[in-house]
């Protein structure tokens, strides 16, 4: 049975930075693109990043580039996710998810299949 684990969030002031991990298991993520997706209290779940099976690109939200940084580790089944310079607009609970193709096209929900994991709460605050 495919299942996410999402861990690593916390309570954080803003500028500071946050490693999440998402260890996946019913799957070899390997054959896959996986997506990392927040949502805010209130609002729909986004697409933060997706990052392609090996060798292709990542595709980043306008309002994380050039802070976070999505990576994978195959042999472990996981996918990271770095947070640099935090801000207070980054708060929501993170999910990650497989699409049903190799490679990143977008950062929508279509494609995403398989349940959403518990997600793991990141909240900036000062």
């Amino acid at each position: 049975q495919l299942q996410f684990v999402e861990s690593g969030g916390g309570l954080v002031q803003p500028g500071k930075s946050l490693r999440l991990s998402c260890a996946a298991s019913g799957l070899n993520l390997d054959y896959y693109a996986v997506g990392w997706f927040r949502q805010a209290p209130g609002k729909e779940r986004e697409g933060v990043l997706c990052i392609s099976s090996m060798y292709g690109r990542t595709i980043y939200a306008d309002s994380v580039k050039g802070r976070f940084t999505g990576s994978r580790d195959n042999a472990e089944n996981t996918v990271y996710l770095q947070m640099e310079s935090l801000k207070l607009e980054d708060t929501g609970v993170y999910y990650c998810a497989a699409y049903l193709y190799r490679y990143c096209s977008g950062l929508g929900l279509d494609g995403v299949f398989g349940s959403w994991g518990q997600g793991t709460q990141v909240t900036v605050s000062s």
